[in-house]
């Protein structure tokens, strides 16, 4: 178990999340939502917390301790739908926590590497289908995504994050199974550059399946799909247990196979 220290803080990460090739990421509307979820994937998880949920860092810093705290620093400091202008919150606020795992904008990925002072964080950058194969659309930050379309190939995008810090391809919005032959390819580049793959939008109990043994059969060393509203009961607004429970008996079947 590696230990990060710093100066406010002395986490610890589970070796699951690290020596685990798929580690889901979902949603948790409260502290007790979290510790469930955390449960019912056996620790093989990241709970999501938005920070566009929080009028300013401070709320957001002294809430997301709380979800640290429950499950053992298992958070992913989330920006809201991939909403650009969160990427500096994100940023500050994950200095100080120090989580698991981050999401970011692509231009946003610099800043919160050099922030956190430290490799041990997953990062990810949003980059965005284009409807050509081998291409993927960059100019997702607060400037860039007003811009015309940044359209590069999947691999100047993964040597660009890794010259950033970053861990791994957000790849979003998938619209489940509409971009398969696109999501193919960046799986195939993740794997052959040694870079993490993290498919989100639009994943559900009856894609799920389909989008993970993609990235399995490419040789990604690590997938950690993004499973939101589908699985999110629409009178609690609690990620439903069992449905984790589901996933986690898929994911091991397919890894086990």
């Amino acid at each position: 178990m590696s230990t990060i220290h710093t100066k406010s803080h002395n986490y610890h990460y589970t070796p699951n999340y690290y020596a685990d090739r798929v580690c889901l990421n979902v949603l948790a509307n409260s502290i007790d939502n979290a510790k469930a979820v955390y449960e019912a994937a056996q620790t093989h998880v990241v709970v999501g917390v938005l920070s566009k949920n929080y009028a300013d860092n401070q709320s957001a810093i002294t809430d997301m301790k709380k979800y640290a705290k429950a499950i053992d620093n298992a958070i992913s400091v989330g920006l809201g739908a991939g909403d650009p202008n969160q990427s500096k919150m994100v940023s500050e606020i994950s200095a100080v926590l120090q989580p698991q795992h981050i999401n970011q904008v692509f231009t946003g990925v610099a800043t919160s590497r050099v922030l956190l002072g430290q490799d041990h964080t997953v990062i990810n950058g949003l980059v965005s289908p284009t409807g050509k194969v081998g291409m993927v659309k960059i100019s997702t930050g607060p400037l860039s995504s007003q811009a015309p379309d940044g359209i590069v190939p999947v691999e100047t995008a993964i040597a660009l994050l890794k010259d950033m810090g970053g861990s791994s391809i957000k790849y979003f919005p998938m619209g489940g199974l509409k971009y398969l032959d696109e999501y193919r390819y960046v799986a195939k580049c993740c794997a052959e550059f040694d870079f993490y793959l993290e498919p989100t939008g639009g994943i559900d109990l009856q894609n799920y399946a389909a989008i993970l043994k993609v990235a399995l059969d490419a040789g990604v060393k690590k997938i950690i799909p993004h499973i939101y509203t589908s699985i999110i009961d629409s009178v609690s607004q609690k990620t439903r247990v069992d449905d984790v429970k589901t996933l986690l008996a898929l994911t091991q079947k397919l890894v086990n196979a």
